[in-house]
């Protein structure tokens, strides 16, 4: 099993978008925070020899470190094609053995429908953008669907909207963890050139 600190290291050589929009709140995952989240998926025994599917993969962050962590096979899906083509090129980066599949899809529109429950990881929209509040209750109502267990990040304070929603879609928070990163600045209405948030990382047992 990887440290935390070993995950970061291969994962530092994982690209992000050429193009990134802001309608799609396409950051790339620090090497650090996906790291994390993925170690907590590793130590409780959510990853080796399971299904992981990253919802929202982007360049493939997450679906790379998993891969890394002697899954059965990885999926990735992502509505934009051009990440989904530089998440290839970055799992050549990484180095991963796993059978990874990159499939452009909407992430909410079950493209992927397993036979059996997996591993959910994601880094869904925090709903930044006017008109795309709330983003993230998409993406959780898909891993309610197709995951026995997920893992994902949200923006500071989703604690009781996390909760509550798995509540009554008969899940269970089973554990919350805070982390932060920083946001470089790429759109045209960011002013500053960096900006520290502060995130929490939510791991949910779906019936």
């Amino acid at each position: 099993m990887s440290t935390k600190r070993e995950l970061a290291a291969k994962l530092g050589v994982v690209v992000g978008f050429d193009d990134p929009t802001a309608d799609l709140e396409q950051y790339r995952t620090p090497p650090a925070v996906a790291s994390h989240l993925v170690h907590l998926a590793d130590l409780n025994g959510d990853l080796d020899g399971q299904w992981v599917v990253d919802l929202g993969c982007g360049t493939g962050m997450l679906a790379l470190g998993a891969a890394l962590c002697g899954p059965e096979r990885v999926v990735g899906v992502d509505l934009d094609p051009d990440a989904l083509t530089t998440a290839a090129g970055n799992r050549q980066r990484v180095g991963t053995t796993t059978a990874v599949s990159w499939i452009q899809a909407d992430a909410t529109g079950h493209a992927v429908c397993p036979d059996e429950p997996v591993t959910v990881l994601m880094n869904p929209p925090f709903g930044a953008q006017n008109g795309n509040e709330h983003a993230d209750r998409a993406f959780l109502e898909t891993a309610a669907d197709i995951a026995a267990v997920s893992y994902s990040i949200h923006n500071s304070g989703s604690a009781e909207f996390v909760e509550s929603f798995a509540a009554d879609h008969g899940g269970n928070v089973t554990a919350a963890y805070r982390s932060s990163f920083t946001l470089p600045r790429q759109f045209e209405f960011h002013e500053a050139d960096s900006r520290e948030i502060d995130v929490e990382l939510f791991r949910i047992e779906w019936a």
